[in-house]
């Protein structure tokens, strides 16, 4: 007990409070600008076993924020770096590895164990999808998201307390769906938001403190201002949230015939895409382009990482269309390959 000696002196922790962290299992989804701290900070303090998933390998760009890696990890599955490395920080931790992404045909099956769920990722459809696995379940979501130089944290679905549908109520309009295109992050602010969402997974194992329900925290790191909103909870708002999971590999893509391949990124993003018979048709666009495709149109969406198109895609079957995909990855998992290829 000697290395929560600290933590244990505080007299609302203690022993049986050291007892509760080990007795915990956490769920962490991404392993990205948040996934790290977080991990770092609850096994750090002592949380027994904590699952870790994502299906990404550690890229250069994420060296300046996400901790856990440095330069000789690139390539490498980011569960299983992240693994090895909070090992040598904390034996008696227990890591379980998820190298998949969360979704709607495993994410059940993945939570089955956990009393927590801990959002850290960077879309919009895993995170419907994790709030409504979090309902289901009846756990608690402690969600955070960054942009630019700010954030915001929340805790979901506590003990029946709002949702994340009841911040954001999901939206079938093509104007709600974000671009995804990077915009910058200042390096340290996912691991502020980080630490603070894993302060709030240690309230609610450690049932102290006030955790942050029913209201939403927004941070500003330029002035280091903070501004909570309070969110109303709105009843029979828990549909599922049915987002069409039917993406393509990069393999796959270049397979496919007869296929209409619509690029929904601006004009000015880059790389552009060389690629035979392709559409450039930015998003709000769109609508108006599809008018006159046939509904079994066989169509693969693209964008710079495929978080827009996978919106897209959901969005475009509710409009009747049956054959819609999107590339995995997205543009960026094409110029990987080509990159290889050289």
């Amino acid at each position: 007990m000697k290395r929560y000696e600290r933590q244990i002196a505080l007299p609302e922790i203690g022993i049986s409070g050291q007892q509760k962290l080990a007795q915990a299992k956490v769920l962490i989804i991404g392993l990205g600008g948040l996934g790290c701290p977080v991990l770092q900070n609850l096994a750090a303090a002592g949380v027994g076993a904590i699952g870790i998933v994502d299906g990404d390998a550690v890229e250069e760009t994420n060296l300046h924020r996400q901790y856990l890696y440095n330069s000789k990890d690139c390539g490498r599955k980011k569960v299983t770096v992240a693994s090895e490395v909070v090992a040598k920080q904390n034996p008696e931790a227990e890591i379980i590895q998820y190298p998949n992404y969360f979704s709607k045909q495993n994410g059940l099956d993945i939570v089955t164990d956990y009393q927590i769920i801990v959002d850290c990722t960077d879309n919009i459809p895993t995170r419907y999808l994790i709030n409504d696995v979090a309902i289901t379940k009846g756990i608690p979501m402690v969600y955070a998201s960054i942009h630019k130089y700010e954030g915001q944290l929340s805790v979901f679905n506590y003990k029946n307390g709002p949702t994340y549908r009841c911040l954001f109520p999901e939206s079938n309009q093509l104007e709600a769906i974000p671009n995804c295109n990077d915009s910058g992050v200042l390096g340290v602010l996912p691991n502020v938001l980080g630490a603070m969402q894993a302060n709030e997974v240690l309230k609610i194992i450690l049932e102290m403190g006030q955790v942050l329900s029913g209201a939403l925290l927004l941070y500003s790191s330029l002035d280091n201002s903070f501004q909570s909103i309070e969110i109303q909870k709105i009843e029979n708002n828990n549909n599922t949230f049915n987002f069409v999971n039917k993406s393509i590999t990069t393999t796959d893509f270049f397979a496919c015939k007869d296929s209409l391949v619509i690029d929904i990124r601006e004009a000015y993003e880059e790389p552009k895409l060389e690629v035979e018979n392709i559409k450039n048709i930015p998003l709000a666009q769109l609508d108006d382009f599809l008018k006159d495709i046939y509904l079994d149109q066989k169509i693969i969406l693209l964008c710079q990482h495929g978080n827009r198109s996978q919106l897209a895609v959901d969005y475009i079957t509710k409009k009747g269309f049956t054959n819609v995909f999107h590339l995995q990855n997205g543009i960026e998992s094409l110029e990987r390959i080509t990159n290889d290829n050289r």
